[in-house]
């Protein structure tokens, strides 16, 4: 029980007693009439720690109850906030004074709609909806989020909610909501970063995220008048290709999804498909070719790995293809099966490099007019291939120079089957795949010849 001690000019302090509570909710009633609102919100807390932990009667109750009924109308949001920070926590809390809390200015909603757990799913889904941020971003908050709210903040939440949303470890955050918040605001740094860092985030996602990426940058330079507007769609274009091809070879086991997606998107385009088969990712390009011809993978890897050319053309056809493109996928795919059986190729940059060259070769031969586009997609291809291979090389000269400067005493090689292991005075091993950069340097100075 409480009753008031230290009458003064303030409101008196509530402590402890075996005073009955309702003659002491009478005094309280008249005497924060005249208080300050300090002191208004220092007995409120008081009030609230003596209904949650004294152990009260149902009448004592009801009496404490009709007190915070009545604080909800005071003027100063100190006491207001002083009756939401003292009852948010409580799964006792009085649920009528929690949701007309709820409804109260945003720095005293907020306590409430963070932490108090009187709230079903539907009340949060509602609250959502009406589009408050302040009040988005603190159900956001909230500890074990359910699913269906996540989802609610997801499709209408604010760009700050939606934030706070993906960076709150503890939501239930179900997959298509996380594609809803990369489809809305996949162009705003802070959410494409948040979401990027995210271990569970699918390939299709993070492609999602570089084509939002990749549109809003060309809409920028577009804008600042640094590219022609149709040469800004063919860099973004090449570019998104570029990172599902790299994507894919990241999380393989993702490939067919991220097939999926890019043909919904209308991004799977023959481009892409040559683009993967070039640059050795066989499994996207045999995931996109069975997605194409709707036959089983386990058929589709068998074809493209049989000598028979007859086969191929057909699941070719069967893929709806363009036939001006066929001569470069049956080049390709000729040197595929050569890399499988001689082992001719060794590593992603060699692979695409000779493959390339190979497929130019063969095509060249063949009579202009409707394979002409694919020739000159060939020729960026190439050129793409040798600015990578030169950058390589480059860099791995500067790293070499580098340990060279830094070593006390110059490098020590240690010779061990085709690797080099350079030891620098600090004994960290530098490991080189020697015979690769070899092949490298071979490649650049033919080029350069």
């Amino acid at each position: 029980m409480l009753r008031y001690t230290d009458l003064g000019s303030a409101l008196p302090r509530l402590v402890f007693s075996h005073v009955a509570l309702l003659m002491i909710v009478r005094q309280f009633l008249h005497r924060i009439r005249t208080a300050s609102a300090g002191s208004r919100a220092d007995a409120t807390g008081a009030l609230i720690r003596a209904y949650l932990f004294s152990g009260l009667s149902p009448d004592d109750r009801a009496a404490a109850e009709g007190a915070m009924l009545m604080l909800l109308d005071d003027p100063s949001p100190l006491v207001r906030r002083a009756l939401a920070e003292g009852l948010a926590d409580s799964p006792h809390a009085p649920p009528t004074v929690i949701h007309a809390l709820a409804n109260d200015q945003p720095e005293i909603a907020t306590v409430v709609l963070e932490h108090s757990a009187l709230f079903i799913d539907a009340d949060l889904v509602e609250i959502v909806a009406r589009g408050d941020t302040f009040a988005q971003a603190a159900i956001a908050r909230r500890v074990r989020l359910p699913r269906a709210v996540a989802a609610a903040i997801a499709e209408v939440g604010s760009a700050e909610a939606c934030l706070t949303l993906i960076e709150n470890p503890d939501a239930d955050v179900a997959q298509f909501s996380i594609d809803r918040i990369a489809e809305r605001f996949g162009t705003l740094a802070a959410i494409r970063e948040s979401l990027l860092s995210r271990i569970d985030l699918p390939a299709s996602t993070r492609q999602a995220l570089v084509s939002k990426l990749s549109e809003a940058l060309a809409v920028f330079v577009t804008a600042r008048q640094w590219l022609q507007p149709d040469r800004a769609q063919r860099v973004i274009k090449e570019a998104c290709e570029k990172a599902a091809v790299t994507i894919s070879s990241e999380v393989p086991s993702e490939a067919r999804a991220l097939i999926r997606h890019l043909r919904v998107t209308s991004q799977l385009t023959v481009g892409l498909i040559l683009r993967a088969l070039l640059s050795g990712n066989i499994v996207l390009f045999e995931e996109a070719l069975a997605e194409l011809s709707e036959l089983p993978l386990i058929r589709v890897q068998g074809i493209v790995h049989d000598r028979g050319a007859s086969s191929f053309r057909a699941l070719y056809e069967k893929a709806s293809l363009p036939a001006s493109a066929y001569p470069a996928f049956r080049e390709a795919v000729g040197a595929l099966r050569e890399a499988n059986y001689t082992g001719e190729f060794g590593g992603s940059s060699r692979l695409k490099r000779r493959m390339i060259e190979r497929v130019l070769n063969g095509c060249e031969q063949a009579e202009l007019g409707e394979i002409e586009p694919l020739l000159m997609l060939l020729r960026r291809f190439a050129t793409e291939a040798a600015r990578e291979e030169a950058r390589l090389y480059c860099d791995e000269i500067v790293a070499e120079d580098t340990v060279m400067l830094d070593a006390d005493d110059g490098p020590r090689d240690y010779g061990h089957d085709d690797y080099v292991y350079q030891v620098d005075s600090s004994g960290d091993y530098l490991r080189q795949d020697y015979i690769r950069q070899e092949h490298v340097r071979q490649d650049y100075r033919r080029a350069a010849a």
